[in-house]
């Protein structure tokens, strides 16, 4: 399936490209660090069929985007809420992956009722979410030749469990069971969601459920036929 940046967005003093087809309630789609928007090539068909309108915007530094020197995800998070204020979209559906997630979290943190549901994949609250070897790697690899998103993922982010309680919207939490993400983590964050469906998905690793898998699609399809 062929997208078409029909759109380029000046929001929060950078440009991001957003690729958007459909007709009906809006999905907004955020990919992870060091990704695009063409990650979500099954989520985007499914959503489609259904009915929903699919914005997929490139997020900063990404995809079709120029890379920038330093990434916070504070500004990746109101780069999104500026995009969707940009569109006038009224509480959209929001799904994020990985980086994503964090960057939906952080959004309806800092601008409550944005949104109007959120599914998360993959999704830590500190650095210290993610599995020990996984940070072993990125800061070995870093040493050698420094990227600063690597340097994001092993600073950043630093989101206190308790915040989550302000969150009111559906959310859903969904991780593998091989994921990059300790599972406590993601018990953390879905215990302190106060409108929470949580899945773990057996055999499932950070990211093959998402990418050319009809799993996650499906799962967010129901979640927002439901919830949305």
């Amino acid at each position: 399936m062929d997208y078409t940046a029909d759109k380029t967005i000046l929001v929060n003093d950078v440009f991001l490209h957003d690729y958007t087809a459909g007709q009906g309630k809006p999905v907004v789609l955020v990919h992870g660090n060091g990704e695009d928007h063409h990650l979500f090539h099954t989520e985007i068909r499914r959503l489609l069929d259904a009915g929903y309108t699919v914005y997929a915007p490139d997020s900063r530094g990404h995809g079709a985007n120029g890379p920038l020197d330093e990434y916070h995800y504070a500004d990746m998070a109101e780069d999104m809420y500026q995009f969707i204020c940009a569109l006038g979209l009224v509480r959209p559906a929001y799904y994020g992956h990985s980086d994503g997630g964090i960057i939906g979290l952080l959004l309806e943190l800092m601008h409550p009722g944005t949104l109007g549901a959120m599914a998360v994949s993959g999704t830590n609250l500190s650095p210290n979410g993610l599995l020990p070897s996984f940070l072993q790697k990125c800061e070995a690899r870093n040493a050698v030749c420094p990227d600063p998103l690597v340097t994001l993922m092993l600073n950043e982010p630093h989101i206190e469990p308790q915040c989550l309680d302000a969150i009111r919207i559906p959310v859903l939490v969904t991780v593998g069971s091989n994921d990059l993400i300790l599972p406590e983590e993601t018990q953390r964050i879905a215990q302190h969601l106060p409108d929470v469906e949580q899945i773990t998905l057996d055999g499932e690793d950070h990211g093959s459920y998402i990418r050319e898998s009809e799993v996650m699609g499906k799962l967010l399809v129901s979640f927002l036929e439901r919830r949305y």
